[in-house]
């Protein structure tokens, strides 16, 4: 089983209909979509729905993938779901680069520190990170450096 966690503009017009189309691509691959606008809503919401497809599938070792703001997610879920993580251009610092378009950008602070101790060192070796050459709206020299901590 393969979870999906979108970015945050894939509920814009355009994106929306690819995204939902990931559905069709393979019965194993599911989708699950959160707000992108109430970060701890969202992790609620996203660790219930994670520990619901774990529950309902006979796969032994899931994996999770995330895109965006998804990459951000699916590396918090899932070290917390025990689940190896896949990360398409993370975004790791919404709380910097999100403010005016989420509400309580904070959050992701508080999110990040508090969850666990030691999270980067605990989740080594468990998450893949695929980035680009060049973003538009992130640095992944940045993103790489803090990937691999």
């Amino acid at each position: 089983m393969i979870i999906y966690l979108h970015g945050f503009d894939a509920t814009s017009p355009g994106n929306h209909e690819k995204v939902l189309q990931l559905q069709f691509i393979d019965p194993d691959v599911r989708l699950i979509s959160y707000s992108t606008r109430h970060p701890r809503h969202d992790m609620q919401h996203l660790l219930k729905e994670v520990d619901k497809m774990q529950q309902l599938t006979d796969d032994e070792r899931p994996l999770i993938c995330g895109v965006g703001l998804g990459g951000f997610w699916a590396k918090r879920i899932g070290f917390l779901c025990d689940m190896r993580q896949v990360i398409f251009n993370p975004n790791l610092f919404p709380q910097e680069n999100m403010p005016g378009k989420i509400d309580r950008p904070e959050e992701y602070v508080d999110i990040a520190t508090k969850c666990v101790d030691n999270f980067l060192e605990k989740n080594r070796d468990r998450c893949l990170v695929l980035l680009s050459r060049q973003g538009d709206v992130l640095d992944v020299n940045r993103s790489a450096a803090f990937s691999f901590l």
